[in-house]
């Protein structure tokens, strides 16, 4: 009896040990290693540097840390004059990995050449990376990958100071100075790339960046970019549907002959022309369109859709995205991919208004989880029991005040030397291309600044990179704007003056 007592405080004390310990990461730390990469058929030398940078607070105290992956390309003589690349993706609430090894990085995740997965799981050399001509920085916002809040028993951050259109600019901006101190790159070009809520995050930081932290860009590269504040409600959102509607049933073959027999790139501007001129005047005039025209209506929509003028009518010429998804390939027993219309998927009952899942996501995540989690571990030496998130708790997330495609025009109108690319792929229908096109077109009104925006779509979905032929040239179209968009030495940041009358 004498020894049970002895032996009850020990078992106490240990699971006081155990219950005492929590999962964390070190808000501070860094590890490089070296590799080597063939891109464009030239074989050099890179070190890629991953860990955890903080996020200082009012009081000069770290309030979160973000996780981060940092490429250099070896043996550059001017690092001054070699252009940073800094990556965001979107969500909100999504880690930075699908332009990271799908993309723009030097390492590449197996898929086949059309971007579904493939077994083994795993890391590839990337042939068509940005590394050639720059650096890359992969960063993850709070919540996303490792990045985590720090709590301590004297300061609790509120999530409002992470989770919000505004609020999230206005730390990564602190955030990157620090970076760009650290790095020693303040003197470099720079160049922000964000993908779907990533567009309105760097079209935001576009500005705070040039007015807050002082950091002057070259250029801004948008992929499938959201509406960055622009409104088209009504029938403006509306018709903007129809010319995604026509991508996506001339892939899965269901327009007529005398449509299906051409190029997609045929026959897009015919229905881009038909959506501003004929459609969005007619559901503009609401009830005032009798019978006949109505159903001329239904009928030009059916057309360019792939869907009956019966079921058109049904909804009043007012077809969502998620009713065309669940009604384009339904007598075939398929639903289509949101992001990614080539994708299929089988729900439960054909009947309904929409798919039970989005297919291209399932199968995205299914390559994508483990090719990450074994990148950073096995080749980039970053190990932690912190999981991973490829899709983190950041809502609710504050959307009010998003003026970010304003704030996008006011940097490129302050700053000659920005310039702007956007890319779009013609089977997204959650960003799709002609909602780029236009927010675009509403973003410089006056055209004062077309010289310098550009617009690249290719024949894929919302992450085009997964399709072998558009990761090749939608990396070659970075790689251009990059050097078209470097000034020549010397060249002043100056507006020419006007020519007299």
């Amino acid at each position: 009896m004498k020894h049970k007592i002895p032996l009850l405080l020990i078992c106490l004390s240990f699971y006081g040990m155990l219950t005492a310990q929590k999962r964390t990461i070190p808000a501070d730390t860094a590890v490089t290693t070296s590799h080597e990469v063939t891109v464009n058929g030239t074989r050099f030398s890179y070190t890629a540097t991953t860990g955890m940078q903080p996020v200082w607070g009012k009081d000069d105290h770290a309030i979160a840390t973000l996780y981060y992956t940092y490429y250099e390309k070896k043996n550059i003589k001017d690092r001054a004059s070699r252009p940073l690349v800094i990556s965001f993706n979107g969500g909100p609430g999504s880690a930075s990995v699908w332009m990271h090894i799908a993309y723009t990085g030097p390492r590449l995740l197996n898929i086949d050449d059309e971007g579904y997965p493939v077994m083994p799981y795993g890391i590839k050399e990337n042939p068509y990376s940005i590394l050639d001509v720059a650096d890359i920085v992969y960063v993850n916002p709070v919540n996303t990958g490792y990045s985590r809040i720090i709590e301590t028993e004297d300061r609790k951050p509120e999530k409002s100071e992470f989770f919000g259109v505004n609020a999230d600019i206005k730390y990564l901006a602190e955030w990157l100075n620090t970076f760009v101190s650290r790095t020693n790159r303040w003197p470099s070009p720079k160049y922000l790339i964000g993908e779907s809520y990533g567009t309105t995050r760097v079209s935001g930081l576009a500005l705070e960046l040039q007015n807050q932290q002082w950091m002057y860009l070259n250029g801004v590269v948008l992929v499938s970019p959201t509406e960055l504040g622009i409104g088209r409600d009504g029938p403006v959102e509306t018709a903007n549907r129809l010319p995604y509607f026509a991508a996506a049933a001339w892939y899965h073959h269901m327009l007529p002959p005398d449509l299906q027999q051409k190029e997609l790139e045929e026959i897009l501007p015919e229905v881009e022309n038909y959506t501003v001129r004929e459609l969005l005047p007619a559901l503009a005039l609401g009830s005032q369109l009798d019978k006949a025209q109505k159903e001329a209506v239904a009928a030009g929509m059916a057309r360019y859709s792939g869907l009956s003028p019966k079921v058109i009518l049904q909804h009043n010429l007012d077809v969502s995205y998620w009713f065309y998804w669940k009604e384009l390939l339904r007598d075939k027993g398929y639903t289509i991919g949101r992001l990614d219309s080539r994708y299929l998927g089988i729900d439960r009952e054909d009947a309904g208004d929409t798919p039970d899942y989005n297919a291209e996501l399932t199968s995205w995540l299914h390559s994508f989880t483990p090719a990450m989690n074994y990148y950073i571990r096995e080749q980039l030496n970053f190990r932690t029991d912190v999981k991973y998130n490829m899709f983190g708790p950041v809502h609710p997330w504050d959307r009010t005040q998003d003026r970010t495609g304003e704030n996008l025009r006011q940097a490129m109108a302050q700053n000659p030397y920005l310039h702007l690319m956007v890319q779009s792929g013609y089977f997204d229908g959650a960003c799709t291309y002609f909602n780029a096109k236009y927010t675009m077109r509403q973003m410089d009104p006056a055209g004062k600044m077309s010289n310098r925006m550009q617009f690249k779509a290719y024949r894929s979905g919302h992450m085009m990179y997964l399709r072998k032929e558009d990761l090749k040239s939608a990396n070659e179209d970075i790689r251009n704007f990059i050097k078209e968009s470097l000034p020549e030495k010397g060249a002043p940041a100056r507006y020419p003056q006007p020519e007299s009358d």
